[in-house]
């Protein structure tokens, strides 16, 4: 099946982010927008694409269950490569999209084909299982990675974080009282959910810009 594309901001963009959705929400979700309508807001070139199973879901009207998240390396591969991509890339997502890109970003990155991993919401555990943590890979990645999560984030919280070995090429960028998708509760936190995406916005293209120049 082709790759099909969903694309925000300027066609020349100091970077190019592919960015791949979560386990249960398509390409054009409401979380999935808002982070693209931030990104682009900071001049970056986002472009978006469905692993075949979600198109599936979307073209059939069915809840079919993700496959195990290494089983899709060799679709973002794909979208990679039926990408044009004129500078500096850089590959992640939300949640699972970010934990697929996380594992082929290595050898990516050493055949100097991509710049950086942007992770949004990444999911260091299922909901309620912390002892099966999905880190190994990260303790020893190579790839200059940023990854954006809310402290009260079911899927790894800042408590839970803090105790994780992970790379030193590893920034996190944390969204107080924020959950897997970022949002606060107000009355907490003082944030609206639109604070946090927008700061997000803006982390990310100062990072960006701290690896392109």
């Amino acid at each position: 099946m082709p790759t099909k594309f969903l694309e925000l901001g300027p066609e020349v963009a100091s970077a190019t982010i592919l960015f791949a959705h979560g386990a249960g929400a398509p390409m054009d979700s409401s979380a999935m927008t808002a982070i693209a309508e931030a990104l682009a807001e900071q001049k970056l070139r986002v472009v978006r694409f469905e692993f075949a199973y979600m198109a599936n879901r979307r073209a059939e009207g069915t809840r079919k269950p993700p496959p195990r998240a290494d089983k899709l390396n060799s679709e973002y591969l794909a979208a990679i490569d039926a990408l044009h991509v004129d500078g500096p890339l850089i590959i992640g997502g939300k949640s699972m999209g970010g934990r697929v890109a996380s594992m082929i970003a290595d050898e990516l990155f050493e055949a100097d084909r991509i710049a950086g991993l942007l992770c949004v919401g990444y999911p260091f555990h299922s909901i309620g299982k912390p002892e099966k943590l999905r880190t190994e890979h990260l303790r020893h990645l190579r790839t200059p990675a940023l990854i954006c999560q809310g402290t009260r984030d079911q899927f790894g919280s800042k408590d839970e974080v803090s105790g994780y070995e992970l790379s030193p090429a590893i920034q996190v960028r944390w969204f107080e009282d924020g959950d897997h998708d970022l949002k606060p509760r107000k009355r907490v936190s003082g944030f609206t959910h639109a604070d946090h995406i927008t700061c997000m916005g803006l982390a990310v293209s100062a990072w960006v810009e701290g690896l392109v120049g």
